[in-house]
């Protein structure tokens, strides 16, 4: 976590201070939605961070190639469709006809282009797609032409994917700034303006609806893809820090959403007749825990193993989300239950009761020798918090000399990307939660990768982890790639790069009147308010 800011909240103004702003004149409340997002939006620019709430924004304001459905199939969105040739070296996306920016400009492939580049520099499927890319290029205004060194199997899922940062389009002469600056001007060709004069920054970002959007005239609509048909006239988003304000103002009708009410407040929402309690994102979030693979003890895979003998699951996910089992899931692996690679593939090793005698024992014989294990906790997160306190505990009960280093998530952010010994400064294992889009394929699934010092904090090196990777992008469909990603869970069984901690599922809160509130992330076309 939280590269992206999940649930961190955001500083920003009260919603008094927010709805003290000076009155405008707005459409009737029926067209109008107030809604509380997760934090405050501080970064406009949907290529240069993975913050989420970057990218709930970016889909209001732009548009993608294609996009992802509940079933996680990849489907056109802005493209018409696509012809590959040439044993898949060769790749032609045709644009929909009539697509216009917000200044009213129209979509060309030339703007397409300058933006696939832009966000492929960031993006784990854009950087593989580089690897491959021989050229890429505008054959005319609707015509987007890739030429590859060799095939990529899995480029319209790359220019579909939901891990952030997405590759949105902008106009070409957005797209062409430098990747370490911000875009700030907020033109975008999706289904909402950005009202850039209404921006009060920690307290209000408004949007209204895009009367030239072109949407999309098969399909059905879910999650990304499909018709995004709009019946909004206007979206206000109220950053509201304190969670019990933003109760009460759900309550009492001033706000209509609030994306991620607190677990404490939720058996008082749920009284409430008004209010519908919703869990929109299947995938969840998965908690890790995360060693530093270059200093003992955990540069030992057998130390790491052993202790694949000490987690329970149900442990970590009780501390962080209650007894209610609907919230949660164990038994969990690398990749997010009833999502196209999850498998059964070593996950004996999380079943039955954990004996922490023979834990000891294993540790021993794996060559532990009472190294101090540096266990970084964010206590100012509850859920963070929780994670660190069962995982404290479990260490210890395995006989692991631990020192507890109790701090803040910024402290943790910085400590992390130390890489000197634990002793001088260093860490041994941190703990933190993605969201199970973020690791739903191998392509974008850190805690699993073994790309040393280029990868995720821990820096995990396996050539072998590698190699299946690249196997899996080269799979030429779903079936071989199930077989690809059930061994990748297999080795990570034995090499443990990450410790898996179970699944968790974050609910969402609105009020009654909105219908068709669609599914996976805030997004805000489709559904329907009443007055």
């Amino acid at each position: 976590m939280l590269r992206r800011d999940v649930l961190l909240g955001g500083a920003g103004m009260a919603l008094g201070g927010a709805l003290g702003a000076p009155a405008l004149a707005q459409p009737a409340g029926a067209r109008v939605l107030k809604f509380i997002p997760q934090s405050d939006l501080g970064i406009l620019d949907p290529h240069i961070t993975t913050a989420y709430v970057t990218r709930h924004h970016g889909f209001m304001v732009f548009d993608t190639l294609y996009g992802m459905d509940a079933q996680f199939r990849i489907t056109p969105q802005m493209a018409e469709g696509h012809v590959v040739e040439d044993d898949g070296r060769r790749w032609t996306i045709t644009l929909r006809t009539g697509l216009k920016f917000h200044d009213g400009a129209p979509v060309r492939a030339q703007d397409c282009v300058a933006s696939i580049r832009r966000w492929a520099a960031r993006h784990p499927l854009g950087q593989e797609l580089n690897a491959r890319l021989e050229e890429m290029a505008a054959a005319d205004d609707r015509r987007i032409v890739f030429r590859l060194k060799r095939p990529y199997p899995l480029l319209a899922d790359a220019l579909g994917s939901l891990v952030t940062p997405c590759c949105f389009i902008m106009p070409e002469r957005l797209a062409q700034t430098d990747g370490s600056k911000q875009v700030t001007e907020m033109v975008g060709s999706g289904p909402f303006r950005f009202k850039a004069d209404e921006r009060v920054q920690g307290s209000r970002f408004v949007y209204e609806r895009f009367a030239d959007y072109v949407a999309r005239e098969q399909g059905e609509s879910s999650w990304t893809a499909g018709p995004k048909r709009v019946n909004l006239d206007r979206v206000e988003w109220i950053v509201t820090p304190d969670a019990s304000t933003a109760a009460a103002a759900l309550q009492n009708g001033e706000m209509d959403w609030w994306e991620v009410p607190t677990s404490d407040l939720l058996p008082l929402l749920k009284r409430n007749r008004n209010v519908v309690i919703d869990m929109p994102n299947p995938t969840g979030l998965v908690g890790w825990g995360r060693f530093n693979h270059l200093h003992a003890p955990f540069d030992n895979p057998g130390v790491r193993r052993a202790l694949m003998g000490a987690v329970s699951q149900e442990d970590y996910m009780t501390a962080v989300t209650g007894t209610d089992r609907s919230l949660w899931r164990d038994h969990v692996g690398f990749f997010p239950p009833e999502t196209p690679l999850a498998s059964e593939a070593g996950l004996d090793v999380l079943k039955g009761p954990r004996d922490f005698d023979k834990v000891k024992r294993d540790l021993a014989a794996a060559g532990y020798k009472g190294e101090k294990v540096v266990l970084l906790a964010a206590t100012d997160f509850p859920t963070l918090n929780a994670l660190g306190q069962v995982g404290n505990d479990m260490l210890r009960k395995a006989g692991m000399n631990v020192e507890f280093v109790a701090t803040d998530w910024g402290s943790v952010v910085a400590r992390r990307s130390s890489r000197e010994p634990p002793e001088k400064g260093g860490w041994s294992i941190f703990f933190t939660f993605w969201t199970g889009l973020d690791v739903i394929n191998p392509g974008v699934n850190q805690p699993l990768r073994g790309n040393g010092k280029d990868g995720w904090w821990g820096w995990s090196t396996s050539p072998g982890m590698e190699a299946l990777r690249q196997r899996w992008f080269d799979a030429p469909d779903l079936a071989t790639q199930k077989v690809v990603a059930r061994e990748m869970q297999a080795l990570a069984f034995e090499e443990v790069p990450t410790l898996p901690l179970g699944q968790y599922f974050q609910a969402t809160a609105y009020r009654r009147s909105l219908g068709d509130v669609p599914k996976g992330m805030p997004l805000f076309w489709s559904l329907k308010k009443t007055a």
